[in-house]
Formats: structure tokens, C-alpha cells, sequence
């Protein structure tokens, strides 16, 4: 058997075996054993030595040629093989949008949150507004509008966060008072508000002052 019969029969039988494959690691396996080194097609070309010299390009020409005609073949059921494996395991996680689903059970408000809904609630039903404000305040509305000048010792029971010198973190709410009373047209009528809100205040040190000066004069 001349060596191009010998290529030729080497590709009708790969790429049976190829076609009948249906599983990629008998695949590679089928690619490692046909196309390496110590494969069939490479044991053919060994004979090429053999051949005249005139023949030798025409029988190399052919050999590559069924090379890569099996490497397309081997390439191309590759593909078919992934492509099943990729479409089985979709239809098998494959979600029923028909289904009932899972309830969520819903939060609810945190209960301070409700508390404060609740107060604001009732003093709206008493003709009340509720009125909001900076919680970046001015030491002016803090403090000196509540009748607390600097020197006051009041300061030190709400000593609070100061940003500068002028500005800091509300001690209390009765800033937006005094803010609102600025701005109400008394005409109208007396000004009913409310004003809830966070304040800022350094209350555990205050605690700690208070509890030590409570010692301090029992003793």
C-alpha cells in the first residue's frame, strides 16, 4: 500500500470515529493519539525517506491537506459536542415563570420611626404643623436665642459638636423655633408647631460628670 492510499484510509477511518464520538474526552483523546508525534499520520510521513524526490512534495501536499481536514473535523464535533452539553444543561435549570413564588415577608418601620409618626400624627390632628431645620446650626440659634450666652454653665449639660466656631451639630431641636418664629406671620394667627428630630450631644461624658459631681457632693 502506497503511502497516499495509506492517508487517504487514515481519514475515512477518523472521521467515522470522529462522527460516532459523543463524548469531548474520548475526543482529545482521539486528537492525541491521530495528530501527535507518535501518531499515524506522522508514522506515514517517517516513509516519505523512501520516495523518490520528485514525489516527495506532491505526497507531503496530500498529507497536510488530510491533516487539516481532520483537525476541522475534529475542531467542528468539538463545537457540536460543547454546544449539546451547554443546551442539556440549560434545559435542565430551565426556571417555570408559572410557578407560584416565594412570599417576601416586608419590613416594617423601626419603632422610633413609628413613635414619631404617631406624635406627629396626633398634633396634626390638633391644628399642629411640623417644622424641620438645619441639624448643621449656628451657635446664634442653638444657643444664644435660647437665652444661653457663652458664658452660660447650661452649655455644659449640651455640649455638643462643634465644626467651627460658629457652626456645630444641634444640641436640641428649639433652633428650628426660633428660626420659624423669625419667618411667622403673626396676622395669621399664633404659631402651633412641632419639631422633631435628631440632636447631637455628647451624653455618656455628660452622664460620666454628672454621676462623678453626684458623688463628689455626697461624699
Amino acid at each position: 500500500m502506497d503511502l497516499k492510499t495509506r492517508l487517504e484510509q487514515l481519514r475515512r477511518e477518523n472521521q467515522k470515529r470522529i462522527k460516532d464520538t459523543n463524548d469531548l474526552d474520548a475526543l482529545n483523546q482521539i486528537r492525541v493519539n491521530l495528530l501527535g508525534k507518535k501518531g499515524p499520520i506522522t508514522e506515514v510521513l517517517r516513509g516519505m525517506k523512501d520516495l523518490k524526490p520528485e514525489e516527495r512534495p506532491k505526497v507531503g501536499a496530500y498529507a497536510n491537506e488530510i491533516k487539516a481536514d481532520l483537525q476541522e473535523n475534529l475542531q467542528n464535533r468539538k463545537d457540536a459536542l460543547e454546544q449539546a452539553a451547554l443546551t442539556a444543561k440549560l434545559a435542565t435549570e430551565t426556571i417555570d415563570v408559572t410557578l407560584p413564588g416565594d412570599q417576601v415577608v416586608q419590613g416594617t418601620p423601626h419603632i422610633i420611626d413609628q413613635i414619631m409618626d404617631d406624635i406627629e400624627e396626633f398634633f396634626i390632628g390638633q391644628g399642629y404643623q411640623v417644622v424641620d431645620g438645619p441639624e448643621v446650626e449656628e451657635d446664634h440659634y442653638n444657643f444664644e436665642m435660647m437665652n444661653i450666652p457663652k458664658d452660660h454653665p447650661a452649655r455644659d449639660m449640651q455640649d455638643t459638636f462643634y465644626i467651627d466656631d460658629q457652626l456645630l451639630m444641634r444640641s436640641q431641636t428649639s433652633p428650628v423655633q426660633a428660626r420659624t418664629l423669625e419667618v411667622h406671620d403673626f396676622s395669621k394667627g399664633p404659631l402651633k408647631m412641632i419639631s422633631p428630630g435628631r440632636v447631637y450631644r455628647r451624653d455618656t461624658m455628660m452622664r460620666r460628670t454628672l454621676t462623678s459631681s453626684t458623688r463628689s457632693r455626697a461624699w
